[in-house]
């Protein structure tokens, strides 16, 4: 097998993870911009937990030498023909379609059989520029908030999750996880018009974090089961913690006729009671990553500022730091969402 290179020719600074664990920052050559393409000068990328198996080299299908990065935002360096404004700040989706398979033919690329990523597949946003397709490139508006202009892609995905929950107003809401992802949907739930919407965390910090942005937080003693509190029981509730503990409770919190909504990624079988389910007359929808109308939605949200995200922990690191970055990312201990600057 032929091992890839990354050309090494001084133009502008990237962090390379080399080999697993082993990042080092270097001089690549400019991009330049295809057709179809805009050239982006990348502010911040930030860290996703579909990173950490990148850096730790058990990955599917990223290959390293790679810049890595897919949580991307930054400004317009070169539009060419694409009608965008030079300077504009933009979020970029991540998502690369084959645009041939089933779901692509119906329209639903976002579960393309064959998504490819940029950042994963492709040299990613952990630099200074980057080549993307012009059509991935969503700008905000003016005066948007540059920090938490960072956040898009991932609020995209609990947009995308609430959408699919077919969350109602006047729906209580119980959700699993305070990371990033269990956060945002929390924003999301609220903003929607749910009547309650409590976040059960083991971490006594990021309960914290959930109870100052004005949510309810519970501990895991304090979930509630369905049989036991009836009609205040939960109408939807989110798996977003992807652990093996949070799976068997879920059809337990739900009531009946309740919706469970699977937005982690879990990497491998999971304890579901089926016979609750089935007897409750439960549904268990999947999320994956987000539509094109979700991401647009999460830019427009950001630049309303229409949710509280100023409230929500961020660590900046450099370039030059991306090992410490991801430290703190995989530490649980830091922040809620970790960025990468590329900017000087």
């Amino acid at each position: 097998m032929t091992t890839p290179t990354i050309e090494v020719t001084p133009d502008i600074r990237a962090a390379v993870l080399k080999a697993p664990e082993q990042f080092d920052t270097q001089r690549l050559r400019r991009p330049a911009a295809g057709p179809g393409e805009v050239l982006v000068r990348v502010s911040f990328t930030g860290i996703c937990g579909s990173d950490f198996p990148i850096v730790s080299g058990t990955h599917p299908r990223a290959t390293l030498p790679l810049v890595m990065g897919h949580e991307i935002t930054g400004t317009i360096e070169n539009p060419g023909d694409s009608g965008l404004t030079e300077g504009a700040m933009v979020a970029v989706n991540p998502l690369l379609p084959c645009n041939t398979c089933g779901a692509c033919r119906k329209e639903l690329r976002h579960v393309c059989r064959n998504l490819r990523l940029l950042g994963i597949d492709t040299p990613g946003s952990m630099a200074e520029l980057m080549a993307v397709p012009a059509a991935n490139v969503i700008p905000f508006s003016e005066n948007a908030p540059t920090r938490e202009a960072a956040l898009a892609e991932p609020l995209a995905v609990a947009v995308h999750a609430i959408r699919r929950a077919r969350l109602a107003a006047g729906e209580r809401v119980l959700i699993f996880g305070a990371g990033p992802i269990g956060i945002l949907v929390a924003l999301a739930a609220r903003h929607a018009g749910a009547a309650d919407v409590a976040v059960v965390e083991p971490s006594v910090r990021r309960r914290e974090v959930v109870e100052a942005l004005g949510l309810r937080a519970l501990g895991p003693s304090d979930v509630p089961a369905a049989n036991e509190h009836g009609e205040t029981a939960s109408d939807v509730v989110f798996d977003c913690a992807g652990h093996h503990s949070v799976t068997p409770l879920l059809t337990q919190v739900a009531q009946v006729r309740g919706r469970i909504v699977i937005v982690a990624v879990h990497h491998g079988p999971a304890e579901l009671d089926l016979r609750e389910l089935a007897f409750a007359e439960q549904e268990i929808i999947g999320v994956r990553v987000y539509e094109s109308a979700d991401f647009a939605e999460s830019v427009r949200l950001i630049s309303h500022r229409e949710l509280p995200l100023a409230g929500i922990p961020i660590s900046e690191y450099p370039l030059e730091s991306v090992a410490e970055a991801f430290a703190e990312a995989r530490s649980g201990t830091g922040a809620v969402k970790v960025l990468v600057r590329s900017l000087p």
